[in-house]
């Protein structure tokens, strides 16, 4: 198991967010560059929903599979939904991924006792 670097997770984030941010936009009829009568929290509830949901069930998000990075827990299982939500909402936070350990895993990896892998 390799570690992924930043510019992979980085990309997967950026793809994430794009989808959430068109998703909130479908849901609210608004456009992605103005929120219109929408609250401005609806592209991170999309975000938390669609990265959650889909990495509990898969072990990836739709930008990870892209950057074709996955998500695993330390012992090499797969990362189930519970830690998919924990890790999830600690990236939602922002600050948790910014703090990185020597071995590249962000709080949110460590809280989630999880590491994102190149598959």
């Amino acid at each position: 198991m390799t570690i992924a670097g930043w510019p992979r997770r980085i990309g997967a984030l950026f793809i994430d967010w794009f989808i959430a941010l068109l998703s909130a936009a479908a849901i609210t009829g608004s456009g992605i560059t103005d929120s219109g009568d929408a609250s401005p929290f609806w592209p991170l509830g999309a975000f938390f929903v669609e990265v959650s949901l889909v990495t509990g069930l898969l072990g990836y998000s739709i930008g990870k599979r892209v950057m074709s990075i996955k998500i695993i827990r330390e012992d090499g299982s797969p990362i189930g939904f519970p830690r998919a939500v924990l890790r999830t909402a600690l990236v939602c936070l922002v600050f948790p991924a910014l703090i990185n350990t020597d071995q590249q895993r962000g709080l949110q990896d460590v809280a989630a006792g999880t590491m994102v892998v190149r598959s």
